[in-house]
Formats: structure tokens, C-alpha cells, sequence
């Protein structure tokens, strides 16, 4: 049966911010931002791996439910396919007090180069905080105006730039927010080979959450025996390849929840689960509360 379309979210997505955005796609669209930053009505949740830099000010978010204080004048990155809302903005002495956004595609992160535990980390929930000295305002600034030139190969420099930035962000013991749930915690004997096997099960995981997903499937996009290759997404993930779809249908779920009028039955097909009553004992097992009630929570945030 073809999964029902997402409807429309009750607040809508801004004109400038809606090609970023794609319900149904694990990957969304490069793009940078530099804007005053406004309080979120509602979390949402997208298809990159988000950084943001706030200038001057401090904000706070809600990740899946956890709050943290961003820093200022830091860049933050994490994975933006986990439901995310700022929820306060505080604003320093002086400023311009602007909030600059650039959203990486999921699929353009997974392919950089010699970061690899840091792609790991930020897919398993982390939140990493970048080194003071390695960025500042006026790199995001440059950075801008290439994005804003329109010229494509000033856009892939930035890309280049950035995954440089990050390479040499990872020759340092990462600063988390927000830490992963799930760590390689030094073991060296796990390559690079490895970490890219992970990866393509991640995404081939992420590409097709509202498909049946087997084992079987999913670990053949590594071309490794379907053994071998569940016992390497174990021991990268810290976490069985079962529970981890699990966890991402959870994520997809909740988002849906709390962004659409879908109807509950409709949000379990989309993020996969194959009964009602199957979505409704994962989803109180995860998160500790049935749907219907999540959703009533935060219709009564946007109504405060």
C-alpha cells in the first residue's frame, strides 16, 4: 500500500525555507541562511545535517525533547532529523544579533572524507560544538555570499571548506552539547572501510523508512555477508540494526506528529510500522506516552 501523503503542517513552512524542507525525502537541499533568529511555534525536523552559528546571542532548543543552551558565537552542528524547536532567544549586549543556517544535505555530509566518527556521532544524536578558533562571523559571512552569488562552483567550495573544517575539527576530542547515544569510544581497529559500510546501511535505512525494512535488505547495499555486516553496524552503532530502524520509524513518527494533521493510523504507515497496534506499543515504549497524547501536548504549547 503507497504511504499517505504528510499534510500540511498547521503553521506553514516560510516561502524562503520551503525548498530546504522535504517531508518525505531522508535528504534535503543545500542552502545558508543569515536572519534574525524568531522562536519556533512547533518543533520540525529535515532532511540535513544542520549547523548553526548565533552571533552574539545565546538560544536554547528542544531536541526530541531535551532542552540545551546554545553558546554564542559557536558553531553547532547536528543531525536536523531529529525533531528540533528554538524555544528562546538570548540576546547579549550589543550585536547585530543575527543567526546564521546552512544546511548540508544528509546524503553530501555522508560522503565527506576523513570524518567519520563525527558522522557517526551526529547520526546517532549527538550535538557537536566546534573549537572557537576554527570559525567565526565573518567566515560565515564569506560563506554567504558565495551561497548567495548563485554561482555553482563558489557553492561546492563552501561544501570543500567545510568538510575541511570539519576534518580538522576531528583531529581533536569532539565537544558535545548533546552526546551520542551511540559511541566507537577508541576502537582502532575499526576503519574507514567500515564506517562508510555503516553509513550506506544508515542511509539506505533513512531513504526507505516507510518501506518494510529486513536485515537481509538492508545489509546488501555493503556487499558484506548479511552477518558480518549486522555485527559491524552493532559494534559502530553500539546499537542492533533492528533497534536502530526502530529508532528512526520513533523519529519519523513523532515529527509527524507534531507538525501534521495527519491521522495517527496514516503516521504509523508513513514511518513504517506494519499495524496500528504495533506504532502504538513502540511509540509509548520510546517515548513514554501514546501518540494521541504527544500530539495533545504540544497543540497545547502552541496555544500558550
Amino acid at each position: 500500500m503507497k504511504p499517505a501523503q504528510p499534510a500540511r503542517p498547521s503553521t506553514p513552512t516560510p516561502s524562503h525555507e520551503r525548498h530546504f524542507y522535504a517531508a518525505n525525502r531522508a535528504f534535503g537541499r543545500f542552502g545558508m541562511r543569515i536572519f534574525e533568529p524568531v522562536v519556533m511555534d512547533q518543533p520540525h525536523w529535515h532532511g540535513h545535517i544542520e549547523a548553526n552559528f548565533a552571533i552574539d546571542f545565546e538560544m536554547v532548543y528542544d531536541v526530541d525533547g531535551h532542552g540545551l543552551t546554545v553558546p554564542a558565537n559557536r558553531l553547532v552542528l547536528f543531525w536536523a532529523g531529529i525533531p528540533h524547536q528554538l524555544t528562546e532567544v538570548r540576546k547579549l549586549d550589543g550585536g547585530p544579533h543575527k543567526l546564521c543556517n546552512i544546511y548540508l544535505p544528509l546524503d553530501a555530509f555522508l560522503i565527506m572524507h576523513y570524518i567519520a566518527p563525527l558522522q557517526v556521532s551526529l547520526l546517532g544524536g549527538g550535538m557537536v560544538i566546534l573549537p572557537e578558533n576554527l570559525c567565526s562571523a565573518d567566515q560565515m559571512r564569506r560563506w554567504y555570499g558565495d551561497y548567495r552569488s548563485g554561482d555553482f562552483e563558489r557553492a561546492e567550495v563552501i561544501k570543500m571548506e567545510m568538510n575541511a573544517l570539519l576534518r580538522r575539527a576531528s583531529l581533536g576530542q569532539p565537544e558535545y552539547l548533546r552526546p551520542p547515544g551511540h559511541q566507537i569510544e577508541g576502537d582502532r581497529a575499526l576503519s574507514s572501510a567500515h564506517i562508510r559500510h555503516v553509513i550506506a546501511m544508515v542511509r539506505h535505512v533513512l531513504e526507505n523508512l516507510d518501506k518494510p525494512l529486513r536485515n537481509s535488505d538492508i545489509t546488501t547495499v555493503t556487499g558484506l555477508h548479511e552477518n558480518y555486516a549486522l555485527s559491524l553496524f552493532s559494534r559502530v552503532m553500539r546499537a542492533p540494526l533492528k533497534q536502530f530502524v526502530i529508532r528512526m520509524r520513533l523519529m519519523r513518527a513523532r515529527a509527524l506528529l507534531v507538525e501534521s494533521s495527519m491521522a495517527i493510523s496514516a503516521v504509523a504507515e508513513a514511518s513504517g510500522f506494519s499495524s496500528v497496534s504495533q506504532f502504538y506499543a513502540q511509540f509509548k515504549s520510546g517515548y513514554g506516552l501514546p501518540p494521541a497524547e504527544v500530539r495533545e501536548q504540544y497543540l497545547r504549547m502552541e496555544l500558550r
